[in-house]
């Protein structure tokens, strides 16, 4: 199911360490298949954040209808987890491209300039939100005031984020670290807990008593989902780059359209997820990765001046361990001005 982790701090030693298994194993992709000439497939790596699951519904449907294969790319997909530190293993080399659960995570890599950059984003707006009880709702940030929040560690940045920018003092506010399990939100442990709207399993214990203030309309906003590549990937294997993202856009713009024909694909691919409830998450997902943007802008737009926003908001949180990154250093347009008449335009 979706990922509850929001950022990642990359170090340079972890950098280093993927970097080891790299020269060890080989690189990733972006090379020809043996075979001649005429067959010019490429192989390219995608490495994820979190586990696989619906949050790649669009690569899943573009490899199994046969979008990948029209562009000549082979794609693998290589699942992340708690212990993977996939944005220093893309820069390392040992992957080609990645998705990251949260816009953060890269910021707070080129910050300490390592080299990668966002070439297009999963989700136009951050599902993240704090959620509450009606009995006892919680629907601005100043409601927040004497209550209990649960949030995931990975996650307190962003409450530190929500309440700086909406002037609630940090102090008026109890931090509860909890796990994914929203269950101490119905038991009346915590007043608050924090997730992705996404996360539909996980929010199945709530049912419909919740009500659901999110970090984007109060003035945090963050992207959900970027892909990324590093500098080097992306200046000398750019038509690859850009030849999945044609692909990519196609097999969300079929998720889009033809949900429950989608999630049967993504469970022909990962036979473990449960069709019921990836129809219900996919179709919440959806809501996010095509917006008005996106109808305006195609499949994978983003702002640039929404990126500048994000980063002058974590230079005032003092996240930065050395200076605030520069804009072109995190983000490129280069393949989304490429694909711009090709990207679906769906909202």
């Amino acid at each position: 199911m979706t990922a509850t982790k929001v950022s990642t701090r990359i170090s340079r030693r972890a950098f280093a360490k993927a970097g080891l298994a790299a020269a060890a194993l080989g690189t990733a992709g972006l090379y020809p298949r043996p075979g001649g000439a005429q067959a010019k497939t490429t192989t390219v790596t995608m490495q994820l954040g979190w586990l696989a699951g619906d949050n790649q519904i669009g690569e899943v449907v573009a490899k199994q209808m046969g979008y990948f294969e029209a562009e000549k790319i082979e794609l693998v997909i290589n699942p992340g987890g708690p212990n993977i530190d996939g944005v220093a293993i893309v820069a390392s080399g040992k992957a080609d491209i990645g998705q990251v659960s949260s816009s953060p995570s890269l910021m707070l890599a080129a910050s300490q300039q390592i080299p990668v950059q966002c070439f297009a984003v999963g989700c136009q707006q951050h599902p993240y939100s704090f959620l509450s009880l009606k009995k006892n709702p919680v629907r601005t940030p100043q409601d927040l005031v004497g209550k209990k929040v649960g949030v995931q560690a990975t996650g307190k940045i962003l409450l530190s984020a929500l309440l700086r920018k909406n002037n609630v003092p940090e102090d008026k506010v109890e931090v509860v670290v909890v796990g994914a399990d929203m269950t101490p939100l119905v038991t009346g442990q915590v007043d608050v807990f924090t997730g992705w709207l996404t996360n539909t399993t996980a929010m199945r214990v709530l049912g419909d008593d919740y009500v659901a203030m999110r970090l984007w309309d109060n003035g945090v906003q963050l992207y959900g989902l970027p892909y990324y590549a590093t500098q080097d990937t992306l200046a000398k294997n750019l038509d690859a780059v850009i030849a999945f993202t044609r692909a990519a856009s196609k097999g969300w713009a079929y998720a889009y359209e033809n949900p429950e024909k989608a999630v049967d694909l993504l469970i022909k691919e990962y036979p473990n997820l449960v069709r019921a409830d990836e129809i219900v998450a996919v179709k919440t997902l959806n809501t996010y990765v095509f917006q008005a943007t996106t109808k305006a802008g195609g499949w994978g737009t983003f702002s640039p001046e929404v990126w500048q926003g994000q980063i002058d908001l974590y230079d005032q949180l003092k996240q930065f361990r050395a200076a605030a990154p520069k804009l072109a250093d995190v983000i490129t347009t280069a393949v989304l001005d490429a694909t711009k008449d090709v990207r679906p335009k769906l909202g």
